[in-house]
């Protein structure tokens, strides 16, 4: 039984390149791709089994794209628990110049998903998530799939007895009404989520507080990008300061941030701890080129670093 489940509504085949320069109206000759497994739940359950915790990922898939994806996570030993549709699933695809450095993301609506492809992805997540301790859903809604979803996903994680965590955006976000343990929005999410610019790091935690304060989430982590993350729970304010590492490509580095958060919290770290866990976790992945998984022996010298700020 896994510790961990999560659940990717919207799963990417990742296919990652690098050409020399991009330039328009030109034929941009690549290098051989990289397929990679993806969606935020797929990769926050890649990352919890590099760090040595059992993790099952729920997820739709169809086509020969979500036959691939299917094979890679399977090779990489993650517990795989598909729901087959007739849709296809979609490809992002993330080209990267070699002259700059520069990532450019070209990222797929996905499949629609029927009312009945949504309930039997609710179904097999409370039949996986029974006896697990944290289900997290991550990433985006597909077509056909209504905000109003997500708030069903936190009360089916509560019949099952686990604890909630959402990584989500846009109308998924503003749905939510309780059942979470602990959100993870962006800080361009939180100013879309509660409507008001947030210059200040005051603002900022005012708004998170909140969230809390509403009965929305016990925890709300708000990632700042370069400047690190802002922690809000009932009885607790903190900032911990990103990690200066260079930086291969971001893809999945928030992904990896969950995922390093939740295990810290499997683990009975503190908030803050877990937290130092989640930004080294989300640090690494910066070092992995395109969608691939960071590496375990990163994260734990980058967690001594990032405990100690």
């Amino acid at each position: 039984m896994p510790d961990i489940v999560t659940l990717t509504m919207n799963p990417a085949l990742d296919v990652t390149t690098y050409t020399a320069e991009v330039r328009p109206t030109s034929k941009l000759r690549c290098e051989a791709p990289r397929l990679e497994a993806g969606g935020g739940g797929i990769n926050v359950a890649k990352v919890a089994g590099v760090l040595g915790v059992s993790a099952g990922a729920v997820y739709p898939a169809g086509g020969p794209t979500g036959d691939t994806l299917s094979a890679l996570l399977a090779a990489g030993g993650v517990d795989s628990r598909r729901i087959d549709i007739d849709g296809m699933t979609r490809e992002s695809f993330t080209a990267i110049e070699r002259s700059t450095g520069h990532e450019y993301r070209f990222v797929l609506p996905g499949p629609e998903l029927s009312v009945e492809d949504q309930e039997r992805c609710l179904d097999l997540l409370v039949e996986t998530a029974t006896g697990a301790r944290y289900v997290v859903a991550s990433g985006s809604l597909p077509p056909g799939v209504p905000g109003e979803f997500v708030q069903r996903v936190a009360d089916a994680a509560t019949d099952a007895g686990a604890r909630f965590v959402l990584d989500s955006s846009g109308d998924a976000l503003r749905r939510i009404k309780s059942g979470v343990h602990l959100v993870k929005p962006s800080l361009r999410e939180l100013r879309e989520w509660v409507g008001r610019e947030l210059r200040t790091p005051h603002e900022q935690a005012a708004a998170a507080h909140e969230l809390v304060d509403a009965g929305v989430a016990e925890v709300v982590v708000v990632s700042l990008g370069p400047e690190g993350a802002l922690l809000v729970s009932a009885d607790t304010t903190a900032r911990l300061k990103a990690l200066d590492v260079p930086v291969r490509s971001a893809v999945g580095a928030g992904d990896s941030m969950v995922a390093g958060l939740v295990v810290g919290l499997l683990r009975g770290r503190s908030l803050r701890d877990a937290l130092a866990l989640g930004i080294a976790a989300g640090s690494a992945a910066l070092l992995t080129p395109g969608s691939q998984v960071c590496r375990r022996d990163d994260v734990e010298r980058f967690d001594v670093l990032a405990r100690q700020r």
